[in-house]
């Protein structure tokens, strides 16, 4: 079986410092996987090489058979591909039920349908996913006041309105309560499960990441250096060694 994202020998540098080194990487349909490291170890660059927001010096990346290199952010979404970033990307002075109200509308291509109100376009699909992520109470809420934790989920909303079947998420529970953190890997884990995405995700919380991977890779220095399951990489010495140390006890 082909692998739904595949990567081979990629490599990016940023006035001389090596970001991501050599990266041969494949994800098959479904796979729950996260992509762990310590800070500066080319995660964050990985993520931007694979969705368009840079591009790699060398290497290949391919979705589904088709190459992405050279194609732009908005066009790989279109093919299938959604994602989050470490800062929150909302609009902060729209309601919640407006920040994916206009992302649905901006799927589906009626940006300029001058033929009807742009209010009226999408509202069962918005109520739906705000349901989805938990965030039905509050659709009228401005965006910039929630909590951050209920910014992630909305910006988790907005991903979810392109449909996408692969999802990657840069550090989805950077900054949340412990409450708001178990319950938003609950929700991405039981949304991928029920939707049959395939989610990349990078995190720093060992133990989101093994309640709820099926595989993990290491990066380091922008390198690879361990790729498998949650168990094997948490008895791994080298990845002990450089990233996991006591965290490994994690369950």
């Amino acid at each position: 079986m082909n692998a739904m994202l595949s990567i081979a020998g990629l490599w990016k540098s940023f006035a001389g410092f090596v970001a991501t080194r050599d990266v041969t990487f494949d994800l098959e349909a479904g796979e729950l996987h996260a992509v762990i490291g310590p800070n500066g170890a080319g995660k964050t660059t990985f993520f931007n090489l694979i969705t368009g927001h840079l591009r790699p010096d060398k290497g290949a990346v391919s979705f589904e058979g088709r190459s992405l290199i050279g194609l732009p952010p908005q066009k790989i979404v279109r093919l299938g591909i959604a994602r989050s970033f470490q800062r929150i990307n909302i609009y902060p002075r729209l309601t919640v039920f407006e920040n994916v109200q206009v992302a649905l509308i901006a799927h589906a291509g009626q940006q300029w349908n001058l033929f009807r109100p742009g209010r009226s376009l999408h509202r069962e699909g918005t109520v739906e996913l705000l349901e989805l992520v938990g965030l039905a109470g509050e659709a009228a809420e401005t965006a910039g006041e929630l909590s951050y934790g209920k910014q992630k989920q909305l910006e988790l909303a907005i991903a979810l309105a392109s449909q996408p079947r692969l999802l990657l998420l840069d550090e989805p529970t950077a900054g949340m309560s412990p409450q708001e953190t178990a319950e938003t890997i609950a929700s991405v884990r039981d949304i991928a499960k029920a939707r049959g995405l395939t989610l990349l995700f990078t995190e720093h919380d060992m133990a989101v990441v093994f309640g709820i991977a099926e595989r993990i890779s290491v990066l380091h220095h922008g390198e690879i250096i361990a790729s498998g399951a949650p168990d094997a990489m948490r008895n791994d010495p080298e990845v002990r060694r450089v990233y996991l140390g006591e965290q490994g006890g994690h369950g």
